[in-house]
């Protein structure tokens, strides 16, 4: 099964900031930017000048989520990062509006993590800076190898200069698809019991039971 490495919902819709499931309470605040609206666009330049120049929310994940998406309303609606950065005025760069707008283009499974504080929003545009697959990759294994900033970086720059996703997170010391996994005690030694009975390690066993579940 493969799944999208871009964002599959409209541009500026909250899917994640107005999922209650993520955010909590916080999920009555969530504001959209519709990128067809001249009205929703004038917001976002506003909000996308006040992201750039408040650094008060730096360790707010869904305060930086709505400025991203700010960002990438802005350029939809404009149609195109140098205008966006003019509409937005003061200090805002084009650089700045890319970086953030990519973020927002992340698939949901990656901005969900996001919004919940489980990947930085700097992480997270690092990892929106490579493509396809390794976007989920990099993510995972900043999840599941407490990457930092820095190192989620460097392997995102050695995927974008041609080396494998693998390669560059072994860079990093972390084997790619390597993670641990918490069973019940019952599923753990019936795991066992099979695997040594068909004389076959237990990541086998979990490997065809999560391909035939996810099929």
């Amino acid at each position: 099964m493969r799944s999208s490495a871009d964002r599959e919902e409209p541009v500026g819709e909250p899917v994640v900031r107005a999922d209650p499931a993520v955010t909590g309470e916080r999920a009555r605040e969530a504001v959209g930017f519709d990128p067809d609206d001249p009205d929703s666009v004038a917001l976002a330049a506003d909000t996308v000048r006040a992201f750039a120049e408040n650094t008060a929310g730096a360790d707010d994940n869904v305060y930086m989520l709505r400025g991203a998406a700010a960002c990438a309303a802005l350029v939809r609606g404009t149609g195109s990062y140098k205008v966006a950065a003019e509409r937005a005025g003061g200090d805002v760069s084009v650089a700045f509006i890319r970086k953030w707008a990519r973020v927002h283009d992340l698939p949901q499974a990656i901005r969900r993590h996001v919004a919940r504080g489980h990947i930085a929003p700097t992480t997270a545009k690092h990892i929106a800076r490579v493509a396809g697959d390794a976007r989920f990759y990099l993510a995972w294994a900043a999840l599941d190898n407490d990457l930092t900033v820095r190192e989620v970086r460097r392997a995102a720059s050695a995927v974008n200069d041609g080396t494998s996703v693998e390669d560059a997170l072994a860079e990093q010391d972390v084997t790619l698809g390597e993670m641990t996994v918490s069973v019940p005690p019952a599923l753990y030694l019936e795991l066992r019991r099979r695997a040594s009975l068909v004389d076959r390690e237990p990541d086998d066993l979990l490997a065809d039971a999560l391909d035939d579940y996810l099929a």
